[in-house]
Order: C-alpha cells, then sequence, then structure tokens
C-alpha cells in the first residue's frame, strides 16, 4: 500500500481553518479525506457537515470522508487510522490535522519523522498556515505561537484581506516574507483555495526544488557570493518598505549562498553541532549544497533537532554550482551561523 500522504492545517484562532476545512470536505474533488480535529478547536466542523453523532472517535461523513477528534495523542490517532485503513474498516486517500489555533506545528511535523510506524504508514505533505489580514499585525506582535505558525509553513493562505486597507495587506505580506521566504503566499476570500494549492504541495520532499522566493533575495543584500558582511545584521532593514520596521520579529529568516563548494565532513559536524544548540529554535531549514567531491547535488532539510539529506541530480553541465541555505527560526543568531558555515567551505 503506497503511503498516506498527509497536510498539517495551522493557524491563529479565528483565521479560518474550519472554513477551509469545510470547502475543502465538501468540494466534489472525489477524495476521501480523513480529518483529525484538536477537540477544542474553537468552532467544531461536526454539527454542519457530520451525518452522524456518535460517542465513537470516528465518525464518517456523509460524503465518505471521516472525521476523528484527537482524544489521545496523535500517534496514537494516526496508528489506529492505519490500522483500519489497511483492514479496509475504513477507507480514505489522505489526512487533513486541523491544529488547534495556539498549538505550535513543530512536535505535530515531527511524529511523521520520530515514529516508525508512522513513518510506514504516512507521507507528511505540508504545513499550511492561514493568516488573519485583520488581526494578524496584533497577533504577529503579541504572540510566539502565531510567529511559529508563519515559519513553519510551506504555503501561507492569507484570509479577511477584504476587511483591511490594500496597504495593510501589502505590508503584512512582506513581513510575512521576512519571516518565511520559502513558503508562497495567496490571499483567499471564505476558504475559496484551488485544491492544487493545498494538497501535494511536497514541501516535505527532500528532492523538491529549493524554492526562496527571488525578490526577497535580490533586496537580501546578498546578490553576489555573499561574503558583504558590512550590511546590516537584520537583512531587508534597508529595503524600500519604510513599514517594516516597527516589527522585529523573532521568527526570521536568512539565506546562505556560497559558490564554494562545503567540505563535507566539516558540515556535517557543524551541522550536528548546531542542531543540539538552537534545535528547538529552528523552526524549518532547507537547502542545496554544492559538495567537494560530489558531481550530484545534496539536498538537506530538517525541522527542529531532526535533519535529513539525500543526493540529489546531477549538476547540469552549464549550470553554475552553488550552495544555498534557507534557515528559519526564532532569535538565530545569524552571525555565529554564516561564520559557522563560512568555515565548513573546502
Amino acid at each position: 500500500m503506497s503511503l498516506i500522504p498527509a497536510t498539517i492545517l495551522t493557524g491563529f484562532l479565528g483565521s479560518g481553518k474550519t472554513t477551509l476545512l469545510k470547502r475543502v470536505l465538501t468540494e466534489a474533488h472525489g477524495q476521501k479525506i480523513a480529518v483529525i480535529e484538536n477537540e477544542f478547536g474553537e468552532e467544531n466542523i461536526d454539527n454542519e457537515i457530520l451525518s452522524v453523532n456518535t460517542e465513537e472517535q470516528i465518525i464518517q461523513m456523509s460524503n465518505g470522508c471521516v472525521c476523528c477528534t484527537i482524544r489521545e495523542d496523535l500517534r496514537s490517532t494516526l496508528a489506529d487510522l492505519a490500522a483500519k485503513r489497511r483492514r479496509g474498516e475504513l477507507q480514505f486517500d489522505r489526512v487533513v490535522i486541523e491544529t488547534t489555533g495556539l498549538a505550535d506545528p513543530g512536535p505535530v511535523a515531527q511524529t511523521f519523522f520520530m515514529d516508525d510506524e508512522i513513518a510506514e504508514a504516512y507521507l507528511l505533505d505540508s504545513v499550511l498556515t492561514l493568516v488573519d489580514a485583520k488581526h494578524a499585525s496584533g497577533q504577529l506582535d503579541t504572540r510566539q505561537e502565531a510567529r511559529r505558525q508563519v515559519g513553519f509553513a510551506d504555503q501561507i493562505f492569507i484570509s479577511k484581506s477584504d476587511l483591511v486597507a490594500r496597504e495593510e495587506v501589502d505590508a503584512l505580506i512582506h513581513r510575512l516574507k521576512h519571516m518565511n521566504p520559502r513558503a508562497p503566499q495567496r490571499t483567499v476570500h471564505f476558504g475559496e483555495v484551488p485544491l492544487a494549492e493545498v494538497f501535494d504541495l511536497k514541501g516535505f520532499n527532500l528532492n523538491a526544488k529549493l524554492d526562496i522566493d527571488p525578490e526577497f533575495l535580490a533586496g537580501d543584500g546578498h546578490g553576489h557570493d555573499h561574503h558583504d558582511h558590512d550590511h546590516d545584521r537584520e537583512h531587508g532593514e534597508h529595503c524600500d518598505h519604510p513599514h517594516h520596521h516597527a516589527h522585529d520579529d523573532d521568527v526570521k529568516s536568512f539565506v546562505f549562498r556560497s559558490k564554494r563548494a562545503f567540505n563535507p565532513a566539516k558540515l556535517e559536524d557543524f551541522l550536528g553541532a548546531i542542531v543540539q544548540v538552537y534545535g528547538p529554535k529552528m523552526l524549518r531549514y532547507k537547502g542545496v549544497l554544492y559538495m567537494k567531491g560530489s558531481d550530484r547535488k545534496v539536498v538537506f532539510q530538517g525541522v527542529h533537532q531532526l535533519m535529513g539529506s539525500d543526493l540529489g541530480p546531477r549538476w547540469a553541465p552549464q549550470e553554475e554550482k552553488m550552495s544555498k541555505l534557507v534557515f528559519i527560526g526564532i532569535d538565530l543568531p545569524r552571525d555565529v551561523l554564516e561564520q559557522g558555515l563560512e568555515q565548513c567551505l573546502a
């Protein structure tokens, strides 16, 4: 049996997760979806589209989807669903996990890598984060959970943008891009999102292409071989968006690029050490590496302390060999990381 794709849906209270879910569940896409909900969601999906209300934890919906509330931990819920699917008791094609508005998606994502039984049944596809344009600014200023949710995202959906002025939406887009340049952003109305932007995004696929917003890179002061250490450490402080200055978010991203090859042993030691020290603060990190002695790209990524790497495709004959790494985390010491990475170059 092939692996069951799983999507984590996160976002602060009231950002529209349930609205998006209802849309996905009721759309005629021919897929059977199992939804795992944290019990104490601010608005339960149950009453509107569930055909029956039983005491059992897993409820079959009228359109063949399955809804399940987490009464134990996520791991046992996932294991239970996979076992029922293997035995033919439940039919579903994929799983969506809706976290509570206050949750940090990190531990949810880690469940898919740390537990062998879960890793053998599921494939984590992506983390989707909903951001409420009307309240985002205050939430991002005051709540670290909201900032973490942005840092973890593979795709960001901005809801309620019709309730605020265009300049406010632009400022929010700019702010989110500084926190997480990897995640494409899209404004959505009432959860109306094409399914192609919700499922099969391959955010955790090691060989997926490394998308970092090109505008972000251009404004990053890293246009050339990255050895320009005189620019302001908080990158982006010199771009032409004065409205960004009010926010010094603790969730930040930075990109390291170099045309010199890495020494594989040195880099492995350094990354191992960094993850031990800063792992809890490292939300997502990902890169394509140019390694000495290898004619293939090395693709690596991580969530908190968990890191994996894989041999990617060969460098094309005309392609410029270059390492590109993006780190997204909480108060990461950029200078320590940059200097350490520099010292790993061959």
